[in-house]
């Protein structure tokens, strides 16, 4: 039966995960992410949360209050940087998201917009960084409170408004050397709209529209297909008044724009200046059967 809930949702995941194997082989990359997701279980358990799932290099945790959701996230930090910095561990690293709202509850799993708030903290989140939604902050006790700063704003998918983020400095050193909140409010735009085209499909993000997918899903906004290509790909997303891709897939994401200049993107950010393509999965000339084509626009 389906319960209603009002939990603190946690994204735990391994950066870079793909990497380690290229270089440190199957053996050692796995126990190594192994050990990581044990880390990550034992801090969950120890401050009263639930492991809902793992999902490959990654831990989905829920927690009855947001303060117990970030001790048990700096736990995690804390512990899986002492690892690393054993002689023979190999370099590993984390980041993590959080942001508590209501979900509904099936079996072993939970559902709802607070989930997809929580993957994005994650994926707004760097290595070593812990990143909340500017309403979960305000769930926490002042003490915890004073450890957070706000780092960015960012869209999500299925809502309108800009979700504020902020990050839980963890680390003691950090945390005693804060800079002052940034003004997030009223920057000045540069561009009003971006087109996306892909063959006979044309997206324009704008106010109306922050955020769109890309990807071989046919519940993406422009669905593209292709071997190469992840189910959600990539992300398109305002943010004030710039438009960045934001890659989310196994492959990458390669841009060109009009100069022939090339970036590679894959599982981070770049922003979309001016015009150009995207390929997802690999490089697309202008004019191949797979390139999408961008512009901003004034």
């Amino acid at each position: 039966m389906a319960r209603d809930l009002e939990v603190a949702i946690v994204f735990a995941d391994v950066v870079g995960s793909t990497q380690l194997y290229d270089k440190f082989g199957d053996t050692k990359a796995s126990e190594t992410v192994a050990a990581c997701l044990d880390i990550m279980k034992d801090a969950t358990q120890q401050f009263s949360g639930t492991v809902i799932k793992t999902i490959g290099d990654e831990v989905m945790s829920t927690f009855s209050t947001v303060d117990e959701a970030m001790r048990a996230s700096v736990v995690m930090q804390t512990r899986i940087s002492a690892e690393t910095r054993r002689e023979e561990s190999i370099p590993v690293s984390i980041r993590i998201g959080c942001h508590f709202g209501p979900v509904v509850q099936e079996q072993n799993d939970i559902f709802g917009a607070a989930v997809h708030t929580a993957n994005r903290m994650t994926s707004q989140a760097k290595a070593r960084q812990i990143v909340i939604s500017g309403e979960t902050v305000k769930k926490m006790s002042p003490e915890l409170r004073k450890q957070t700063r706000q780092i960015d704003v960012a869209t999500v998918r299925g809502r309108l408004d800009e979700v504020a983020l902020y990050e839980l400095l963890w680390n003691p050193e950090e945390a005693t050397s804060m800079l002052p909140t940034i003004e997030w409010e009223n920057k000045e735009r540069n561009v009003s709209k971006l087109l996306l085209s892909f063959r006979d499909s044309t997206v324009e993000l704008s106010d109306q529209l922050k955020s769109v997918t890309i990807g071989r899903a046919d519940d993406n906004d422009l669905v593209v297909k292709g071997n190469l290509i992840s189910r959600i790909h990539a992300k398109v997303e305002m943010r004030r008044g710039k438009f960045v891709l934001v890659d989310q897939s196994t492959n990458g994401t390669f841009l060109q724009n009009v100069q022939g200049e090339e970036t590679f993107v894959r599982r981070d950010s770049a922003e979309l200046l001016g015009e150009g393509t995207i390929g997802l999965g690999r490089a697309e000339a202008p004019g191949a059967s797979l390139a999408i084509h961008y512009k901003a626009l004034s």
